[in-house]
């Protein structure tokens, strides 16, 4: 067992590029996704979906103002990890972080939980989107896809974000 603290610089480095377009865009769907609420909003039956079950067939209705909450909880998410991600230090890192890889640890670790900040941004205005459709009768359910596609693009850049940050030195 070890008797010193980790190694874990406070370091204030700039938001890279790759950031600064992913939150561009989570930002501009989740705005768009709420215009899209606000303009149609008259147009959204008194009873939305509520729940979908595992074959994305509706199994609750519930009020329209239901669908107020997921983007509430879709934009608590982006600020809470938007705060995650200011303080990278605290972030959980291997043994063998130090001095020569740190900068690249803390990047790395910053532009995934970014990406997956974004990821979860897109997806709650997916699903609003979906839920009004399905509210308004122009689809019949979310379908049987959508969950697996939603868990496999999470997953996937989780799983992916991993393997880049063994690769480095």
């Amino acid at each position: 067992m070890k008797n010193h603290l980790p190694y874990r610089p406070i370091l204030h480095l700039p938001k890279t590029k790759f950031e600064k377009i992913v939150n561009s865009i989570g930002l501009f769907i989740y705005g768009a996704t709420i215009l899209f609420l606000i303009v149609n909003w008259g147009n959204i039956p008194d009873k939305v979906p509520g729940h979908f079950n595992a074959a994305g067939e509706v199994d609750r209705w519930g009020s329209k103002y239901e669908l107020i909450t997921l983007p509430i909880i879709a934009l608590l998410l982006f600020v809470i990890m938007s705060l995650v991600e200011k303080i990278p230090h605290l972030h959980n890192y291997p043994d063998r972080l130090n001095e020569s890889n740190v900068v690249q640890f803390y990047t790395h670790s910053r532009k995934l939980l970014n990406l997956v900040k974004n990821i979860l941004l897109v997806m709650f205005s997916s699903l609003s989107i979906q839920i009004v459709r399905v509210a308004q009768g122009a689809i019949d359910d979310i379908g049987i896809a959508l969950m697996p596609i939603f868990l496999i693009v999470i997953f996937g850049t989780v799983g992916i974000g991993i393997y880049k940050q063994s690769k480095i030195k």
